[in-house]
């Protein structure tokens, strides 16, 4: 039995979560799940009660071609016929007709779904269930609902300690704010090959602590060798949010490379895009790590340029909870920045990083992000525009002109598009435009990046020498647009050549009305007008800043009231300092002018920033200058 992995349901805007899924993948019950396929391959036959279509989902991951399969049972009258991984649905009011010496329930509290068939349960058969596949209850936050989201907070975070460069992830314990008590970390590390190298737990502070995992030590306190691969972290009894948030370091002990990048989403897609093709002198390096028990075939990763009719497949076999770098440009020789790719992941992988080599020996790391392909023309939004003003931005730092030069890349990232306008709006840092740029009509391969240098005013002096940018639709061009509008931000320091960029989505900014989950809320329903963002401090030698941008997609407060909270390693308040932003403005912050040094040093071992408003929503990158000339940007989680 051959399933195509994008048949795979993971997530989507309309149903949500498939946290059956989320359960699959961890690494505890791969085996349980290999013994339990082997179990059913010496069965004669088995017919499988699929009541919510995780059979379909098993048969997408695993090979189940050595099971003999009588017949697949639905609940849902009108999922009759429907294919399920090959095999017509078959109403569950034929089950007892079964002759299958096996019956499967698909779905967790097995014995309890079958009771429930009374009289339609074929009792002849031996039963089996997936609670052969679950984890232990002291795994579980919420132990009467397996496949509950906050049961499977969880990631395969990238991790390497190898070349000289090393790993930090930072977060904080977000979810004590929500009434989660006794909060721990489970962790595995995986090397390139999917080996394990080393399990731990570790337990969190009561508290909004920081949190803090260092490939350095870890190396150093399990005794092992170099590595790249993936760290999978669990949380066990969180609250409210049932995504892991973090911040990505990637470092050297000189300070002369360090580079961020956000976290990696933990829900494989089926395309992704904003994958850059090198520019001259570069290499490009796409980093897939598998999230599952069983291989990526070589290939399966596939890439196309932006635009272009046929992906071409890359990239060897990856093993089970395996790494892989693979040289993006090797296939596309001719092919160059400021071309980019899309990715066709069938589910494979989730969302990316890339690697960018300098001839130098400079390196820096980014994320790609998802490419839709349910999403279409939204008829509605030129006039929800029209009424809020500016409708969607996607807004960036303009850094300090002196000393950064900046480029922004729009990229496509829902597979309808064929064509875009757009506009480009460039703010001072007191909130005044400074420059309006119509980019024209463009089709989806002639996206061209734009310097920034060249649509300021020539000679006329910013207002704090930075600000901020906003790239926006430009319906009077004709264009049509559905609100999941990204661009790739890059900026290099004008003294050292050292570039960082980042890419991000768009979205509405402080207004009241709604239009569909616009404003989007961090937690809770729009529209979110508030902002809790996570600064990270790095406890090596450099010069950590923010960049904050107050945007509005029409009109809002005058100014933010924004307080910037320091807090020790184990979540204890330790100053607090009070901004404002205007409206349309921006501030550029660092963390060594804001606070005290005194308070800065009871900060080190884990500490961090909060920034929280409860006026407005922010946006925010986070910026790391390393001692030895490195340069660090990405965006900020909120949460």
């Amino acid at each position: 039995m051959t399933v195509s992995r994008r048949t795979l349901r993971t997530f989507d805007n309309k149903s949500g979560r498939n946290v059956f899924y989320r359960a699959a993948i961890h690494p505890i019950t791969a085996p349980m799940t290999a013994q339990l396929i082997e179990k059913l391959a010496r069965a004669r036959s088995i017919a499988i009660y699929d009541p919510v279509g995780h059979f379909a989902d098993l048969a997408a991951m695993h090979d189940l071609s050595g099971w003999t399969i009588e017949g697949v049972y639905v609940q849902r009258l009108e999922e009759v016929g429907q294919d399920r991984a090959g095999y017509r649905a078959r109403p569950l009011t034929e089950f007892a007709a079964s002759t299958a010496s096996t019956v499967l329930i698909a779905d967790f509290d097995g014995e309890k779904l079958l009771s429930r068939l009374g009289p339609y349960r074929p009792m002849s058969a031996q039963a089996e269930s997936f609670d052969a596949l679950r984890l232990a209850p002291d795994w579980l936050t919420n132990r009467n609902r397996y496949l509950d989201p906050l049961n499977f907070v969880s990631d395969f975070l990238f991790f390497r300690d190898a070349e000289g460069f090393h790993t930090s992830i930072s977060t904080i314990n977000y979810w004590h704010g929500h009434g989660a008590r006794e909060t721990k970390l489970w962790c595995r590390l995986f090397g390139a090959d999917g080996a394990v190298l080393a399990d731990w737990e570790q337990k969190l502070p009561a508290g909004p602590c920081g949190i803090t995992l260092d490939s350095a030590e870890v190396r150093q306190r399990f005794g092992i060798g170099e590595f790249t691969g993936s760290l999978f972290v669990h949380v066990i009894g969180s609250a409210a949010h049932d995504t892991l948030k973090y911040a990505v370091d990637i470092y050297d002990d000189t300070g002369a490379t360090t580079t961020a990048t956000h976290d990696s989403n933990p829900w494989a897609a089926d395309f992704y895009a904003g994958l850059p093709a090198p520019a001259a002198g570069q290499r490009v390096d796409l980093w897939v790590q598998n999230c599952y028990p069983t291989p990526i075939p070589a290939g399966a990763t596939q890439i196309r340029p932006m635009g272009e009719l046929n992906f071409t497949g890359v990239g060897p076999e990856i093993p089970p909870y395996g790494t892989a770098a693979i040289d993006v440009g090797a296939a596309f020789p001719g092919f160059a920045w400021p071309g980019q790719f899309e990715i066709r992941a069938d589910k494979y992988f989730c969302r990316p990083r890339y690697e960018i080599h300098t001839a130098d020996g400079r390196r820096s790391t980014a994320h790609a992000n998802v490419e839709r392909s349910d999403l279409k023309a939204a008829p509605d939004l030129p006039e929800a525009t029209r009424l809020l003003g500016k409708g969607f931005i996607l807004t960036g730092p303009l850094l300090p002109v002196a000393e950064w030069s900046s480029i922004v890349l729009p990229t496509p990232m829902a597979t309808w598009q064929s064509e875009i306008a757009l506009t480009l709006r460039a703010y001072d840092s007191d909130g005044a435009l400074v420059s309006e740029t119509a980019l024209g009509l463009r089709a989806r391969n002639a996206q061209t990046a734009i310097e920034i240098d060249g649509i300021l005013p020539p000679g006329k002096a910013l207002a704090g020498g930075y600000g901020h940018l906003e790239l926006g639709y430009d319906f009077a061009a004709g264009t049509q647009g559905d609100g999941w509008l990204h661009a790739i931000f890059r900026f290099a320091r004008r003294d050292t050549g050292r570039s960082a960029e980042t890419s991000f989505g768009s979205h509405l900014f402080n207004v009241p009305a709604v239009w569909r989950n616009e404003p989007n809320s961090y937690l809770g329903k729009p529209p979110g007008l508030s902002t809790r963002l996570y600064l990270r401090l790095p406890d090596r030698p450099g010069r950590t800043m923010c960049h904050l941008s107050f945007p509005t997609s029409g009109q809002w407060r005058d100014h933010s009231e924004t307080d910037l909270i320091l807090y020790s390693g184990g979540g204890i308040e330790i100053a607090r300092r009070r901004i404002e932003i205007p409206c349309s403005g921006s501030r550029l912050i660092d963390a060594a002018t804001t606070f005290e040094k005194a308070e800065l040093k009871a900060a080190a071992g884990g500490g961090y920033v909060l920034i929280r408003d409860t006026t407005c929503r922010l946006f925010g990158y986070h910026i790391f200058l390393g001692a030895g000339g490195g340069f660090a940007l990405d965006h900020m989680f909120g949460f």
